[in-house]
């Protein structure tokens, strides 16, 4: 049951039960991607004798497009069903795929347990961050989504480090998705009997923010074209989002195929391929809260460049070091740019289409993962590794010139309706 109007409150520390609560339940579903992060491209190569990087990096081009998709939906679906229906929804749909993962014939199961996963990412990850935003307010929305993606991507490089050592021990498949089973139950159960639904901390937020502008409540459509292309700030975050998943997706796909071409050993790929998301999520803790006092904007076109920096360390590289140094550049630039995105989005939107806007955004920065898995793969199966890494490096560079140029600082601004945003 909701609590009553008249105890709703607005910030972090006076909801830091059910904050908290939150942080863990995000823990769960980072991990769940996490587990595929070192093993996946090695059982792709092993298991099923895949050889075109296009075909070995397919589960992430699925991954990306279903989990991009989920995302838009998930917001609508926030707005009129509320956000914990959604959660449990995410995990539910999420609970076949460590099974089809251990006991896959073909690789089509891979691609359809993938579909599932990215589905179940979208709904569950997008209602975390939704309602973070909805409790935080409007004071610390950097330090919640920093706190909201810490927990979510140091997950990920400990979920992708575990299964790199029990792969190493006991094989590829099945015991190292038996960690996915834990991470289902624990996930489905916290949100089923702890979270609570956050809807009314909205209505008491848009009471801060007093009427809509002129014209009232957005439709659908104009809130997707304003968060896309019209409004100046929305849209240059939309497609950092988009560049910068662009270039995880081919981490996540290239960097473990490029680790084991230098003579890394699975173990040493686990751990490789866990720096880049603890340097991130680690980071995350500092930069979200920063931004709350710097600004969004130059945290934003320089993390894109600071992440350039990183690829381009990892393709130089000759060994361990170089690989390890990279990876954490390329976590560092990712944790300047990844809450400071989400808290911008907070800064526009109108609590009453925020959820909506959120949920643009994140399907167009989650189609990145597949853009970059097809990207990358293309150009690795035609001009090799090195050549894919070079590209989406240029690519990040050339994202945060974007951002320099055509986003305005979000920080000190009132937040912009739709017709006012597309007169910007």
């Amino acid at each position: 049951m909701m609590p009553p109007r008249r105890f709703v409150r607005l910030g972090i520390r006076d909801n830091l039960a059910q904050f908290s609560l939150l942080v863990v339940v995000n823990a769960f579903v980072g991990a769940m991607v996490g587990m595929e992060r070192t093993i996946l491209p090695p059982i792709a190569e092993q298991d099923f004798h895949l050889a075109a990087k296009t075909a070995v990096l397919s589960f992430i081009v699925v991954f990306g497009v279903t989990k991009a998709l989920t995302n838009y939906l998930a917001g609508r679906l926030s707005d009129r069903l509320g956000r914990k229906q959604v959660l449990i929804g995410g995990w539910l749909v999420a609970a076949p795929v460590p099974f089809l993962l251990m006991w896959a014939p073909s690789w089509s199961w891979v691609l359809f347990a993938n579909a599932l996963l990215g589905v179940s990412q979208g709904l569950t990850w997008s209602t975390t961050v939704i309602m973070k935003i909805d409790l935080a307010g409007p004071e610390k929305r950097g330090l919640a989504m920093g706190l909201n993606e810490f927990a979510g991507y140091f997950a990920v490089a400990g979920s992708a480090l575990a299964t790199g050592f029990v792969a190493a021990r006991y094989g590829l498949r099945p015991e190292p998705f038996y960690l996915g089973v834990v991470f289902v139950a624990v996930g489905l159960l916290l949100s089923s009997l702890a979270v609570r639904e956050t809807k009314h901390h909205v209505a008491a937020e848009s009471k801060l923010h007093g009427e809509l502008p002129l014209g009232g409540l957005p439709t659908q459509r104009e809130v997707f074209w304003n968060t896309t292309l019209f409004d100046r700030n929305l849209s240059s975050v939309s497609q950092a989002g988009l560049v910068n998943n662009l270039n995880d997706g081919m981490a996540w796909g290239l960097f473990p195929l490029f680790f084991a071409a230098a003579r890394m050993n699975l173990s040493t790929i686990g751990t490789l391929a866990a720096i880049y998301p603890a340097t991130w999520g680690v980071a995350q803790l500092f930069t979200g809260a920063w931004s709350d006092r710097v600004g969004r904007k130059w945290l934003i076109a320089s993390g894109m460049w600071v992440q350039a920096a990183g690829i381009a360390c990892v393709v130089l590289a000759q060994g361990f070091a170089g690989f390890a140094a990279g990876a954490a550049l390329l976590g560092v630039g990712t944790a300047m740019v990844y809450p400071t995105l989400l808290a911008a989005i907070g800064d526009v939107a109108h609590p009453s289409w925020r959820a909506s806007s959120v949920g643009v955004y994140r399907l167009w920065r989650d189609l990145g993962y597949a853009i970059g898995a097809l990207l990358a793969g293309a150009t690795a199966d035609a001009l090799g590794l090195p050549a894919a890494m070079w590209i989406v490096a240029a690519l990040t560079f050339a994202s945060g010139l974007v951002v320099a140029v055509r986003m305005r600082e979000t920080l000190r601004g009132s937040p912009l309706a739709p017709a006012r945003a597309a007169a910007g």
